[in-house]
């Protein structure tokens, strides 16, 4: 069974940086598209950024440039970078792995400071 844990986040004021981990427990993570989603108070789910198992990015248009995702296969975590914080950035992240079934961690709280 897979499980997911993520951490890293906090309380972070406009133009800040915050890092964000993500530990996978179980088989093959090489294989699995690892993705960071974020969900802000009344607001839907959305997909920041994703990573395939080849390395491959891709982020949503509002995060590009101030985000970056990377995975360590040998670790078996996923990492979300974020510099240059928004307001508009602060949201439970969450962590989700996808191969033949999709997984979610509980998330991780960014609060905005400012």
């Amino acid at each position: 069974q897979v499980q997911l844990v993520e951490s890293g986040g906090g309380l972070v004021q406009a133009g800040g940086s915050l890092g964000l981990s993500c530990a996978f427990s179980g088989s093959f993570f090489s294989l699995y598209v690892m993705a960071w989603y974020r969900q802000a108070p009344g607001k839907q789910r959305e997909l920041v950024a994703s990573i395939t198992r080849g390395g491959t990015t891709n982020y949503i248009d509002s995060v590009k440039g101030r985000f970056t995702i990377s995975r360590d296969n040998a670790k078996s975590k996923v990492y979300l970078r974020m510099n240059s914080l928004k307001p508009e950035d602060a949201a439970v992240y969450y962590c989700n792995g996808q191969l033949a079934q999709r997984y979610w961690g509980k998330g991780t709280l960014v609060t905005d400071a400012s």
